[in-house]
């Protein structure tokens, strides 16, 4: 993916040349193409859909370990099936769980990943997990767009502590859009909690998926007498109607990173890179720095937009 490029190239070492055989019924086969034995291999591989991604980096990794590598770390900047992380109704699946285990089998020796949509997942894990946060990437963003009266909304419950977060070090106010949704990609019914007359709201969440949410709370937002919505999201899924309902919505602009490569156009998507900061991440790993360096704010990762 572009991402593993740009990671590569801030991280000053070119990325190792590997090849997929592909089968005429679909099956694929991915391989080394040069020697990793006794290497501190990093497969860099987001998991979104489709559900090949997942399983060519569950075969990249097995092959790193057939193959003797001394050390495999998975990079996957958006990991897929997070939103399945606990029994919220009878008899399905905890996906998340299941995939952690899935890679812990395949045989990785570390993880690191981006903004889980639950940080508990963390603990699915018998290996260390690095849990990356966009917050040092969109904060400075944010504090350039020098906007007065500015609120912080969390776009549910779940979110309020993201949302919390990112209003003290902007030191404003915070809002809470209370949802609730018939079924999965749908919302019932939203109210706001908190003030928005004359305010300069901003939106932040880990996923935006088909952006029914974001352009609803938007919409009553506005309508309510906000002075500007925008949105911050780390994980542009964006499935669906996405492009044409952020397209038509009233939000000012949604602010995404490039975990996931946009399929699409929007006047109002703008992506920030997370590049350099999975690079120092995988830099201070393989040198046993500190990682927890990298949620200071500071000026490192002001970023211009690349798209």
């Amino acid at each position: 993916m572009a991402l593993s490029e740009k990671i590569s190239n801030h991280f000053g070492q070119p990325l190792g040349a590997c090849s997929t055989l592909k089968f005429s019924d679909g099956e694929f086969q991915p391989s080394f193409n040069e020697s990793v034995r006794g290497c501190d291999t990093f497969i860099i591989q987001s998991t979104f859909a489709p559900s090949d991604n997942m399983m060519e980096l569950l075969l990249m990794i097995d092959a790193a370990k057939r193959a003797s590598a001394h050390y495999i770390t998975a990079v996957i900047p958006y990991f897929g099936f997070a939103r399945q992380d606990r029994k919220d109704k009878p008899r399905v699946a905890i996906g998340a769980k299941l995939v952690a285990n899935l890679l812990t089998t395949a045989g990785i020796s570390r993880i690191m990943t981006m903004d889980l949509h639950a940080a508990q997942i963390q603990g699915f894990f018998e290996v260390p997990v690095d849990h990356l946060d966009a917050s040092v990437i969109f904060i400075p963003y944010i504090k350039s767009l020098q906007l007065d009266e500015l609120v912080i909304a969390a776009p549910d419950m779940g979110g309020t502590q993201r949302a919390r977060y990112f209003a003290q070090n902007l030191f404003a106010e915070l809002v809470i859009c209370d949802k609730h949704r018939k079924r999965a990609n749908q919302i019932d019914a939203m109210r706001i909690i908190g003030d928005v007359v004359g305010k300069n709201i901003v939106i932040v969440d880990d996923i935006v998926d088909t952006g029914g949410t974001l352009c609803k709370a938007a919409e009553i937002m506005i309508d309510q007498g906000a002075k500007s919505v925008r949105a911050f999201c780390t994980h542009p899924v964006l499935s669906g109607k996405a492009y044409e309902n952020i397209e038509n919505s009233k939000l000012s602009e949604l602010i995404v990173c490039d975990t996931i490569p946009l399929h699409h156009y929007s006047s109002k998507i703008k992506v920030l890179s997370v590049s350099h900061l999975f690079a120092d991440a995988i830099k201070n790993v393989y040198e046993y720095g500190s990682i927890s360096s990298l949620f200071k704010l500071s000026d490192n990762y002001q970023t211009s937009l690349i798209l």
